[in-house]
């Protein structure tokens, strides 16, 4: 996997490259490479990958022909996941199938376009001759594959940041800017050959500017596309990306649920929400507590640290996390996880709202803002009233998840003074949840341990710190929700 950061030019047939020595921080230009590539497109018949920006193709030729997984470009960058070659010539690899089921949504890939390219290649050279900037001058001939065959022909230049920064990249820019280069009309080759066979995006409803569905409407349909763009990120279990996801799925059942006013009948997407956040957790939470109980340990003087132990909270728990990665990829290879997707994109065209959602923003949200922020008060008063132990502990838990709530809300409303306030009471109330529910696996990894006759005093040790950090957040509390801020 990769990142693409590059610039596209369309330069008329007889361009020619400019002298690209001398930029800052370029120690020479390196003898042109040349290249004849043959890259096959893959897509659904209706070309539902084009449609939101994803390429997927099989290409000989060049130093990495192979399968190339192109993502949509977020920050300035794609993410490119590259995989060998196959023998299979118009089968894609089973992994990169995967990896677009949440845009194919089970329509089967077949060639919809190949494209036959004359490459030279222009290298700038940074210390120890690394490559800084690579310049693709080519030549293209795109066919689009079908019934009737439609032959384009055209040049182009591409200048893709290898190393170093991207002001190196924005002055070879400038560079071939001034030789008669001009910005691409088209995001990829692909796009510019399929042309506008590529379907529109689909219409989306406006609500009235200013009025509450106006941003209610928004705020849904961006945490829909970002529930969207993290689906090959969690079937890859990168980094983060589990988290991102549930956040995603928070955020949209929690705003559906706090503007009922506003979005009518959304009952059961909310609780197709609810349970891909439950998918999703179980992984989520078993890295995250892996994580902690690895710097607790390392943290810990090592005499008071058994291998068996280090092993259970280690290797064991990370087994148990590859297996709900198992569930997840299940999960969303399934019927169930395909319907929510397409609910989502049409509740993101085409929001179920009410006559409320035509009342002006600035006076209907800060309505429903004081309303969630209230649930956390009368879930507080609740809590206080309760002596010391079990019952009251359950009960600080629904103020934490009555806070996350208003945090959300708050955020979608656009008032990012409350969502502060929230979010210092979900963060004290946190570290207490989460020291309780590093006790209950430290209970039950000690029982199995005891019960195949290893030493338990690490686990004992842990414990005694996990409860000790509870506590300490929960004897914290009631300082921090006296010194909250008024908002105004």
């Amino acid at each position: 996997m990769a990142l693409e950061i590059e610039d596209k030019f369309d330069v008329p047939e007889g361009f020619a490259l400019p002298d690209l020595g001398g930029l800052p921080g370029c120690e020479g230009v390196a003898e042109p490479l040349s290249h004849r590539l043959t890259a096959v497109y893959f897509d659904t018949p209706d070309l539902r990958l084009a449609a939101r920006g994803v390429t997927l193709r099989r290409r000989r030729g060049g130093d990495d022909e192979g399968w190339h997984l192109k993502l949509p470009k977020t920050k300035g960058a794609r993410q490119e996941i590259a995989r060998p070659l196959t023998r299979g010539a118009k089968v894609v690899p089973a992994e990169l199938a995967s990896l677009v089921l949440a845009y194919t949504r089970g329509v089967p890939l077949a060639p919809v376009a190949q494209l036959e390219t004359r490459r030279g290649v222009t290298r700038l050279l940074g210390p120890g001759d690394t490559v800084l900037v690579e310049i693709a001058d080519d030549r293209v001939k795109g066919t689009v594959l079908g019934d009737e065959l439609v032959v384009r022909r055209w040049r182009e230049v591409e200048a893709e940041l290898k190393e170093g920064d991207r002001d190196l990249l924005k002055k070879v820019a400038k560079r071939l800017r001034k030789a008669g280069a001009a910005p691409a009309d088209s995001a990829s080759k692909l796009a510019r050959v399929l042309g506008d066979r590529i379907p529109a995006p689909r219409p989306v409803t406006r609500p009235e500017p200013g009025s509450a569905g106006e941003v209610v409407a928004a705020y849904l349909r961006a945490h829909a596309a970002a529930l969207l763009a993290r689906d090959p990120h969690v079937r890859l279990a990168e980094e983060d990306a589990v988290h991102k996801a549930r956040v995603s799925c928070r955020r949209l059942r929690s705003a559906l649920k706090a503007f009922k006013r506003i979005v009518a009948g959304t009952e059961e997407l909310r609780e197709e929400l609810r349970w891909l956040g439950e998918v999703l957790g179980e992984a989520r939470d078993l890295e995250v507590i892996r994580a902690r109980f690895a710097a607790r340990l390392d943290a810990l003087d090592p005499r008071f640290v058994t291998e068996d132990a280090r092993r259970r909270l280690g290797d064991d728990l990370r087994a148990r996390e590859h297996d709900a990665y198992d569930r997840i990829r299940a999960a969303l290879g399934g019927e169930r996880y395909l319907a929510l997707l397409d609910a989502l994109d049409a509740l993101a065209a085409d929001p179920p709202l009410t006559a409320t959602a035509a009342e002006n923003a600035d006076k209907a949200l800060p309505k429903i803002v004081d309303k969630a922020w209230r649930r956390v008060t009368d879930a507080y008063d609740a809590a206080r009233r309760m002596e010391e132990g079990e019952e009251r502990e359950t009960a600080m838990h629904e103020v934490r998840k009555a806070a996350k709530r208003a945090r959300y809300t708050a955020e979608a409303a656009g008032m990012p003074g409350h969502a502060e306030r929230a979010e210092q009471v979900q963060e004290v109330l946190g570290r207490h949840q989460d020291g309780v529910v590093a006790q209950g696996v430290l209970l039950e990894e000690a029982e199995r341990a005891r019960q195949a006759g290893e030493d338990t005093f690490t686990y004992g040790v842990l414990a005694g710190i996990e409860s000790a950090e509870a506590a300490r957040a929960h004897e914290e509390f009631p300082a921090v929700w006296s010194h909250l801020p008024h908002p105004a």
